[in-house]
């Protein structure tokens, strides 16, 4: 005679179909489709899988395109607690036409232990022979979707060979006339256009002509204020000349801007009512290449070889902005420091910040952080918030600080008091093979967590809802067996991730960044005082670029000194100067 099930073992095989149905046009929707897939679907339920219990979820009017659907998403939710062991669908297509969609969806039943069953491809994931059949089945929905896409790009070309317009953001400078499908100049934005160009020519710098466009008031049509790259985009635009340009960009490749060869590009000339003379914009294109000091264009062979090891981390003491970076001139000796101003100030010249440069910068940032390292190595139980502050100023590029701010300084000592480092970064080595080994036993983790839940939500299911009546002490008892286990797996878990999370996110940004840190923490260290002159000569920057970023959040510049730094760990330090 067969040993009865216990209640554990009859929720693990209580089985639920989630139903989900859609239709992705308003006609289908009138056509009556939605209620006669939700009638087969419960029919084939009840009398091919025997499953009586089940959940409909339906989409009107949406697309397969992609799996934002309001109803879909919901289903999902349910599937992840453990309420369904099978999804049911009319044809593998109303869940997705996307081959990767699905197969990701695909993926999660399976690690959930969810069945995945289609009527009328008849087949169901149980199976080995379903599953092989679901996957041919996806390859051919995936090149209909695709030879759709290549039907519809086919067409737009052919429209642009014609000169027709394919939709999109109406150039500035330019009225679209839906009817006659022809545009027209906007005079009033054709003026802006003009002055553009007349401002450049002039100042012959992209900067200048922002500035100037910004003070007078001359907003474009988004209302933003200009900046060097929307004033060169309105000058290289051809679209100012006469010519409709198309299809140059290539939408499948995944680096941004990434260019067509110019073969097969679509140009349009004299398509529409030129603004700008061509030979007038030909000739700005020409000066714009030999002056550009970036990557606007594929003729620019210019590279950066300085580094300015604090571009990103400044901001203004007065207005709150950004500092930008530039090169500083040279040396007597051939050093060209970095120089960093106000961006503000830079666009608009209404803030009157000082610069600052590295020659300020360097000697105090590393001279500081080197005497916090010092003293934190020192620190003893007599030490005190004054004497901490007297080693934290102690050098000659100090001198003219007053005190630092109390909040900071007391917070620093209590760290040290209480053993924490002074630095935010102090990564700790990783064990491999203890890495390795977490790593598997997370993944056998989860998946029991996994198991748990749906089993906790089967058991309640089975309590509120079967026919077959359950004793409340029956389902307090097994209720707590399965909390228990799963909060075992819980911890095991916590303690489990803290070692595969540190062998999984050491990407290569990462690795320099603690590699940076143990070498400038090393040097700082042994250095009674800090030549930042000498030092970013022997050192490569970028590894003391990768060390002030791992320690510091950024600095505030007011008057051409620092007034405080923000540390990664929270804690600032404000400085106050004697005069």
């Amino acid at each position: 005679m067969a040993k009865p099930k216990t209640i554990f073992e009859q929720v693990l095989e209580m089985k639920k179909i989630a139903i989900y149905i859609r239709v992705s046009t308003q006609y289908q929707v009138d056509r009556a489709s939605l209620p006669v897939q939700r009638e087969e679907l419960i029919n084939y339920a009840r009398y091919a899988l025997g499953i009586e219990a089940y959940e409909v979820f339906e989409d009107a009017g949406y697309s397969a395109k992609n799996t934002d659907r309001p109803a879909y998403q919901q289903m999902m939710a349910r599937v992840r607690t453990g309420e369904f062991s099978h999804v049911l669908v009319w044809k593998i297509d109303r869940i997705s036409r996307n081959l990767l969609d699905f197969a990701a969806m695909y993926k999660e039943l399976k690690e959930l232990g969810v069945i995945f069953v289609s009527k009328n491809e008849q087949f169901d994931t149980s199976s080995a022979m379903g599953e092989a059949m679901l996957k041919i089945i996806l390859v051919f929905a995936e090149l209909e979707r695709n030879m759709t896409s290549e039907r519809v790009s086919a067409v737009m070309v052919s429209r642009a060979n014609s000169g027709k317009w394919n939709g999109g953001k109406i150039p500035f400078g330019y009225d679209y006339d839906k009817q006659t499908k022809e545009f027209s100049i906007n005079s009033s934005e054709a003026a802006v256009i003009r002055t553009v160009y007349d401002l450049y020519e002039t100042h012959w710098s992209l900067v200048t002509v922002a500035k100037i466009l910004n003070e007078k008031g001359i907003l474009p049509r988004s209302g933003k204020p200009w900046n060097p790259t929307t004033v060169r985009t309105m000058l290289v635009n051809p679209f100012y000349v006469g010519i409709y340009r198309y299809n140059r960009h290539d939408e499948n490749n995944p680096k941004r801007f990434s260019l067509k060869p110019e073969t097969e590009w679509i140009i349009i000339e004299d398509h529409h009512p030129a603004i700008i003379d061509k030979d007038r914009q030909d000739r700005i294109i020409a000066t714009l290449q030999k002056r550009q000091r970036g990557k606007y264009g594929q003729y620019s062979t210019y590279q950066r070889k300085n580094i300015h090891i604090f571009a990103g981390l400044l901001r203004c003491g007065n207005c709150g902005s950004n500092m930008a970076s530039t090169i500083d001139r040279a040396r007597s000796d051939g050093w060209r420091p970095s120089v960093y101003i106000c961006s503000r100030r830079r666009r608009f010249d209404d803030c009157q910040n000082k610069y600052i440069s590295d020659v300020t910068l360097g000697p105090f940032v590393l001279n500081y952080i080197a005497n916090m390292i010092k003293a934190s190595n020192s620190f003893g139980k007599t030490t005190s918030i004054d004497t901490l502050q007297k080693k934290l100023l102690r050098g000659e590029y100090f001198a003219d600080i007053d005190h630092i701010g109390r909040p900071g300084l007391e917070e620093l000592y209590n760290h040290l008091r209480d053993g924490v480092g002074t630095l935010e970064y102090k990564p700790q080595p990783v064990d491999a093979a203890e890495s390795l080994a977490a790593i598997s036993e997370k993944d056998i983790l989860l998946s029991e967590k996994r198991r748990l839940e749906r089993a906790l939500s089967r058991l309640k299911s089975l309590f509120l809802y079967s026919e077959d009546t359950m004793a409340e002490k029956d389902y307090i008892v097994e209720r707590k067996q399965i909390l228990d286990s799963l909060e075992d797996v819980n911890a095991r878990l916590e303690e489990v991730e803290r070692t595969a999370t540190a062998a999984l996110s050491l990407s290569d940004d990462e690795f320099m960044a603690k590699a940076s840190y143990f070498i400038m923490a090393q040097q700082l260290q042994d250095k009674r005082f800090v030549d930042y002159e000498k030092f970013i000569r022997k050192i490569d920057p970028q590894i003391v670029k990768d060390f002030i970023n791992s320690v510091v959040q950024n600095f505030c510049i007011k008057d051409g000194r620092i007034v405080s730094i923000l540390f990664k760990n929270g804690i600032e330090h404000q400085f106050f100067y004697k005069d």
